[in-house]
């Protein structure tokens, strides 16, 4: 009985979602991103090793979230081209003696996408809230680690962009 009724709830699901015209949004972005992309960041001069994570973490987007596939630039139907502004630390929590305990990470970045057609800016932001020791300078992991984060959340930012486009565009 319990079987039967999780199968008729599955079911139900499945058809409530197919009847409505749900479409994921990977399917949106992936009209306007095409199947076959080619990617590229701008290396900072005064922070080249950000440049890795950030390379990383589109890479992990493209073929996470818009189920494409990367490609060598000959083969690409389109071109990403990331550069990141230099991060930024804001204090956001101090002790009761005045010592910073909690920062804010936000990372810019700047993303040109190509086609044949189109050539398109994009400008996303993404934040990361982190603790520290009171009274401690920033260690290389605690900002790499902030970075990381932000970055993913600014490439987020960038996917929503661009599944909002693809559903207008339909």
């Amino acid at each position: 009985m319990k079987y039967l009724l999780s199968t008729l709830l599955l079911a139900s699901m499945l058809i409530g979602m197919v009847g409505c015209g749900y479409k994921p949004s990977a399917k949106y972005s992936r009209n306007v991103v095409g199947e076959r992309i080619y990617t590229s960041v701008v290396i900072s001069a005064e922070d080249p090793e950000n440049t890795v994570i950030i390379k990383d973490a589109i890479d992990v987007a493209i073929v996470g979230v818009f189920h494409a596939s990367l490609s060598d630039k000959q083969h690409a139907t389109t071109f990403l081209t990331l550069g990141i502004s230099e991060p930024t630390y804001t204090p956001i929590q101090y002790n009761q003696d005045g010592f910073v305990i909690a920062y804010r990470a936000t990372t810019r970045i700047n993303i040109l996408r190509e086609t044949k057609d189109i050539q398109k800016r994009y400008s996303t932001q993404g934040t990361y809230d982190f603790s520290v020791v009171p009274n401690a300078v920033l260690t290389d992991q605690e900002r790499f680690e902030a970075i990381k984060y932000s970055s993913a959340k600014a490439i987020s930012a960038f996917i929503a962009k661009v599944a909002a486009e693809g559903s207008r565009a339909k």
